[in-house]
């Protein structure tokens, strides 16, 4: 059975962690699939939006810990950080497609900071998100100590990761942490909806707005109003934008195709 298993309709991706067993937690072999993946949707033109999701009642526990407790098996923190969650952040948020994060249940550890990295989360009303590190004597990881301050603010990520309190879908929403939050009856329905609707949007320019929003973590003002210069050049000269202005006009409905 794959760790991950993948399907796609109507130019939407939807990867889905698949080792429900262990409520979908990471080992090497499923870390290194996720990468894969991520590579496959980014390279393939007919891939326009990316959904990560969880097969069964969670989304992602974050590390199996089998893996680092069995002498044998465990590969050592500095290659689980480095070569197995590190490329998966970089992925999600280097990636010019928009990704959905669908937080059906559990997402702990980093399983909770892969699904904030991604650039849309929404969660079932029986979702919840533990920054669990602390419990066991770790630290975040999987850029949990770089987003959720971003999200939240500072005291209560702090808070959050020090305490490791378990904070529910609709804490999540009111935190500002996730973006809406379904029903469970009719999740899946909502999630593909959401996905169907963004992979019909001028893709080329949500992929131009998501390195604007990664850019301005650090840039300047000056700095970010040349890059919003720049890429608005892009997606000025971008088939989508004379396929919009062209729809605005005769009073249709746009065809995006993502160039």
């Amino acid at each position: 059975m794959k760790s991950i298993t993948t399907s796609i309709h109507s130019g939407v991706a939807t990867l889905t962690l698949n080792r429900p067993e262990v409520f979908n937690s990471f080992n090497g072999e499923m870390a290194l699939l996720l990468q894969s993946q991520l590579d496959a949707c980014e390279a393939d033109p007919n891939i326009r939006a990316i959904v990560i999701t969880g097969q069964g009642k969670a989304f992602c526990a974050g590390q199996d810990l089998k893996e680092v407790t069995t002498p044998e098996l465990h590969p050592g923190f500095k290659k689980i950080l480095e070569e197995h969650y590190n490329p998966i952040i970089e992925r999600i948020r280097a990636i010019e497609k928009p990704i959905i994060a669908a937080v059906n249940g559990v997402a702990a550890g980093a399983g909770a900071n892969i699904a904030l990295a991604c650039d849309i989360v929404v969660a079932s009303e029986k979702a919840s998100f533990i920054q669990a590190f602390s419990k066991i004597g770790l630290v975040p990881d999987s850029a949990g100590s770089f987003f959720l301050p971003r999200l939240i603010g500072f005291q209560k990520a702090s808070a959050l990761m020090l305490l490791g309190d378990k904070v529910s879908a609709a804490q999540a929403q009111e935190l500002g942490m996730i973006y809406k939050v379904f029903d469970p009856e009719t999740f899946h329905q909502e999630v593909h909806s959401l996905a169907l609707h963004l992979a019909q949007l001028p893709t080329k320019a949500l992929g131009l707005t998501k390195k604007l929003l990664n850019a301005s973590f650090n840039n300047t003002l000056e700095q970010q109003l040349a890059l919003e210069s720049k890429l608005q050049i892009q997606a000025a000269n971008s088939n989508d934008y004379k396929e919009g202005v062209s729809a605005f006009v005769e009073k249709r409905k746009p065809n995006f195709k993502g160039n």
